[in-house]
């Protein structure tokens, strides 16, 4: 994974900087070409995740909050990887403009720790519905702290019918 901290020119009118930049993008991950824009708009507590799209139709992101502010999470479910299991968890906001690479692969899910939070992903394959999959986003043996209490948290239907880490068999591969 990748943590993209773009150039920030700020002065009295405000800011700004330069979302994606194919050729500075290219220069930290080798390259990806992006096919597909994505953007949801949230509510705090609410936790989406964790998804992943199955090969052949796997996808890489390039994950970014553009209003409020998420706690981003991506779990290795590659098998054979030595950090299979292990996360990494990155607050994103508007106000710090991080982006977060996440390469195919990974479970990917966010928690909203704003009222309200805008988020953009881009995504190198097209979304297919049967290529779906998900882990529990409350599995507590992954040891993501989401920063959300219990009684807080707002989830989805399907993403309460994720399976546990533990009962999950990976489609992925290490190494390929």
């Amino acid at each position: 994974m990748v943590v993209v901290r773009p150039r920030v020119f700020e002065d009295a009118r405000g800011y700004f900087f330069e979302s994606y930049s194919k050729r500075e993008f290219d220069r930290a991950t080798g390259g990806v070409d992006f096919v597909q824009d994505n953007q949801s708009r949230s509510v705090r507590g609410v936790m989406r995740g964790l998804h992943f799209q199955a090969p052949p139709y796997a996808q890489a992101k390039l994950v970014r909050c553009v209003s409020g502010r998420v706690l981003d999470v991506a779990v290795d479910i590659r098998r054979g990887s030595p950090t299979f299991g292990r996360h990494v968890a990155v607050e994103l906001s508007e106000d710090n403009g991080l982006q977060l690479f996440i390469p195919r692969g990974f479970a990917h899910g966010f928690a909203v720790l704003s009222d309200v939070a805008v988020f953009q992903y881009k995504c190198d394959n097209y979304y297919y519905p049967e290529a779906e999959g998900g882990i529990s986003i409350l599995d507590t043996s992954l040891g993501i702290d989401w920063k959300i209490p219990a009684g807080e948290v707002v989830l989805s239907e399907k993403d309460t019918r994720h399976p546990l880490f533990k009962d999950f068999k990976s489609p992925f591969d290490y190494g390929l």
